[in-house]
């Protein structure tokens, strides 16, 4: 009986072991506000780029540092600091024309699958915005090496990017020209750039 028990200890021992493994191959991290933003650049009367921010960015990144594919991803925007430099236009962008930010605050995505394509990342998830969902993919720049601030943080940078169509998202409201052009444009591009710093 004490070998059967010596072994049981044994084995529970190394399935111990390994739990806390797999633990410390993973790592939480906080997206920092102070220094992460949601850039947009959409097409203005056919002619002229048009470039945007969203300033509040807030999520967590759940990195595996054994295998980055298993890393997961959630952020969420407060369409509520959309800057556009443009006091009139931010005010429309956040009005039942476009946002509609009273019934829908937030833009939110939450990662589904992490590919790695010959070092390269990218990011599939769900996309909410205008109370509409769709998959989206982001093309991934990082995540940096982990360096220490001067507060003893640790922190990375991660930046990623894709396009969409507005109309996917129920944002359909426009003008046009006398031409038939419109006044914005349907497709959109989008770069977020982050830091995130581990959770202590």
């Amino acid at each position: 009986m004490p070998k059967i028990a010596q072994r049981i200890g044994f084995i529970a021992a190394i399935v111990l072991l390994g739990i806390l493994s797999a633990f410390a191959q993973t790592s939480t991290w906080n997206i920092d506000p102070a220094h992460s933003t949601a850039q947009f650049t959409v097409r203005h009367l056919a002619i002229s780029n048009v470039t945007g921010s969203f300033t509040k960015v807030t999520g967590s990144v759940v990195l595996d540092e054994k295998d980055i594919t298993q890393s997961q991803v959630s952020a969420s925007i407060d369409v509520n600091s959309i800057d556009t430099r443009v006091e009139a236009r931010d005010k429309d962008l956040k009005s039942p024309h476009f946002f509609e930010v009273e019934k829908y605050p937030t833009i939110e995505f939450k990662s589904k699958q992490v590919v790695n394509s010959g070092g390269k990342l990218q990011l599939i998830g769900d996309l909410t915005i205008h109370g509409t969902t769709r998959e989206v993919t982001l093309d991934v720049d990082g995540p940096t090496p982990a360096l220490t601030d001067p507060w003893g943080n640790w922190r990375r940078g991660i930046s990623a990017t894709t396009a969409i169509n507005r109309k996917d998202f129920n944002l359909t409201y426009n003008n046009l020209l006398k031409t038939g052009e419109a006044v914005v444009g349907d497709n959109v591009k989008i770069q977020i750039d982050a830091e995130i710093v581990k959770k202590k």
